[in-house]
């Protein structure tokens, strides 16, 4: 992904998760897991390897250390993915901010630069967020 001028659907995907991931200073073992399992078992990745998912998830976390690396990071995934596939990179992050039961500002900040550089319906955003918190309450 360094250095490319564009990602693959499943690409832009995979560092849209790392960016929300990594919005708090690391990727927690939680996080990981969910960015593997929604990997292991989405239609969209169903060619995608264990080996490309941990090249791609090195080169997004290469891309977020240069300089400008969120903007570029943001500019590439919207190119790369149809608005359907937006949808679901929101899907996607929200879920991986939901791995972590104690979500700090910096993880909703970065949710939101996601919304916006997807150019997502406010509407939409807000019925994603809404279906993944349902599904992770705990009583």
């Amino acid at each position: 992904m360094l250095a490319r001028t564009g990602l693959d659907p499943q690409e832009a995907l995979v560092c849209t998760m790392v960016l929300v991931a990594a919005a708090d200073g690391g990727m927690s073992d939680r996080e990981i897991g969910v960015m593997s399992g929604q990997v292991q078992t989405l239609p969209i990745f169903q060619d995608f390897s264990t080996e490309r998912l941990e090249a791609a998830t090195d080169a997004a976390v290469g891309l977020l250390g240069e300089d400008e690396g969120l903007p570029h990071a943001g500019r590439l995934i919207r190119e790369s993915l149809t608005p359907a596939l937006r949808e679901t990179a929101y899907a996607l992050a929200c879920e991986v901010v939901a791995a972590d039961h104690n979500v700090g500002q910096q993880s909703l900040e970065m949710l939101e630069f996601v919304m916006n550089e997807l150019r997502l319906d406010p509407l939409v955003a807000a019925a994603t967020e809404r279906g993944v918190r349902a599904r992770h309450q705990r009583g």
